[in-house]
C-alpha cells in the first residue's frame, strides 16, 4: 500500500500548486497513517497563525514526515541528497518539489538551504528543516543554519516537538514496521522574525533546543529516542554533534573520534 501510494505521488503533474500540493500531501499522510494506525496526538495547534514558517522539529525517523503533515499549513521538506535516489521515495520528493541539501559539504548545504528557501518561503509554504540533521536520537544538537536562514529570509521559526515516531520504523537501525504506535506531535509558541533578526541567535538556539527537548519528554508523551553508540554505532565520518546538555555521551563521542585522528609529530 505504501509503495503504491509513494508511485502515485511520483505522477503528479510537476507544476502543482500550492493548494495542490497541500491536498496530495495531506492525503498521502492520512492514508498511510491510518493504515498503520498511527495513534497521533496533536497539541499546541493554536499557536499556528497563517505562515509561512521555517518549521523546526525534532527528528526521530521517516514517519516525523507523515505526522507534520497532518498539521494545517502548505509545507515542503528539506531532505539529505541521498533520499532522492531512493526507490519510489526519490520520485515521488523529486516531483513534489521537496528541496535537496549535502550536509556533509557545509557551505555547499548552506547555501542550497538558503537559496530553497527562499524560493519556497516566497512563494507561501512553509519550508520543514530538521535543525539535529539526523534521527539518532535526543542527544543530538541542533545546528545554527537553521536559525541562520530564517534571519535572513526574514520568516518566523515554528518549533515542533515529536516522539514516538521512531517505535513506527525505526530505520536504518531495525526493519521492522509497527502498527498502533501512539506518537506526540507538540507546536511551540513560532519565534518571531522581528527577535531572529534582532536577538542572539546562538542564545535563541540553545533556548529553542532545550524547549522542545522538554516538551518530546513531558510526562504522558510517548518515548523518545536516545541514542546509545555501542548499539547504533559511531557514525564515523558522519557530521554528528552531541548536544552539550547530555557532557558524558558528548565526552564518549569525542573521545572516539579523537581516538581515529593520527598522531602528528
Amino acid at each position: 500500500m505504501i509503495w503504491n501510494a509513494l508511485r502515485q505521488a511520483g505522477r503528479v503533474p510537476s507544476d502543482l500548486s500550492v493548494q495542490q500540493r497541500f491536498r496530495v500531501q495531506q492525503r498521502f499522510s492520512h492514508r498511510v497513517l491510518g493504515h498503520l494506525g498511527v495513534q497521533l496526538e496533536l497539541r499546541g495547534l493554536e499557536h499556528i497563525g497563517e505562515g509561512p514558517y521555517l518549521i523546526a522539529p525534532l527528528h526521530e525517523g521517516i514517519a516525523d514526515v507523515l505526522c507534520l503533515l497532518r498539521l494545517p499549513l502548505p509545507m515542503r521538506f528539506v531532505a539529505r541528497r541521498e533520499i532522492f535516489g531512493w526507490p519510489e521515495v526519490g520520485p515521488a520528493i523529486t516531483r513534489l518539489g521537496h528541496l535537496s541539501i549535502n550536509p556533509e559539504h557545509p557551505l555547499g548545504g548552506f547555501r542550497d538551504l538558503w537559496r530553497g528557501a527562499e524560493s519556497i518561503l516566497g512563494g507561501g509554504e512553509s519550508l520543514v528543516v530538521f535543525p539535529q540533521g539526523t534521527v539518532l536520537g535526543l542527544q543530538t544538537d541542533f545546528q545554527r543554519g537553521v536559525f541562520e536562514v530564517a534571519r535572513r529570509v526574514g520568516v518566523p521559526i515554528l518549533p515542533v516537538a515529536l516522539s514516538g515516531t521512531h517505535r513506527i520504523w525505526e530505520h536504518p537501525f531495525a526493519p521492522t514496521l509497527r502498527y498502533g504506535q501512539r506518537v506526540a506531535l507538540t507546536v511551540l509558541p513560532p519565534i518571531s522574525a522581528e527577535e531572529l533578526q534582532t536577538g542572539n541567535l546562538e542564545a535563541i538556539r540553545v533556548r529553542t533546543r532545550r524547549a522542545m527537548k522538554a516538551a518530546a519528554l513531558a510526562p504522558g508523551s510517548p518515548p523518545v529516542r536516545f541514542f546509545e553508540p555501542d548499539r547504533d554505532g559511531y557514525w564515523d565520518g558522519f557530521r554528528l554533534v552531541i548536544d552539550p546538555d547530555y557532557p558524558e555521551l558528548a565526552r564518549r563521542m569525542d573521545a572516539r573520534r579523537g581516538s581515529l585522528i593520527p598522531e602528528t609529530a
